[in-house]
């Protein structure tokens, strides 16, 4: 199994950034971190979490709990505007059949909020 490695170095800036707001909010442990990661964001989230359980050791994270809020790229009709997911081969709008083009959506990554 390849594990890819850029995730490494965000892992490591997300538990500092939550370290970092525990410290400042005088809070002994961070509970709990939720992110949102779209599919199309360049960052695997398994490999996140794995990174996370690893990296968190003896920091303020160590036994907070990461939870990953996906987000599923979506297309817009050119004709209908209707947001939609891509079937397999195709960017046939399922309302109106015109051409889907890409969006934002799916590209998201970011701290959604932090518990401590």
């Amino acid at each position: 199994m390849i594990i890819p490695m850029h995730e490494y170095p965000i892992t490591q800036r997300i538990i500092e950034i939550a370290d970092e707001f525990a410290a400042k909010n005088e809070a002994a442990e961070v509970k709990q971190i939720n992110l949102v990661v779209g599919d199309y964001s360049g960052y695997v989230a398994s490999s996140i979490e794995l990174y996370f359980e690893i990296i968190a050791q003896g920091s303020l994270c160590e036994h907070a709990k990461l939870n990953i809020e996906r987000v599923i790229p979506k297309l817009k009709c050119q004709t209908c505007g209707e947001l939609f997911v891509r079937k397999p081969y195709s960017f046939e709008c399922p309302v109106c059949k015109g051409e889907g083009r890409p969006t934002e959506i799916g590209q998201e990554f970011y701290i959604k909020s932090i518990e401590v």
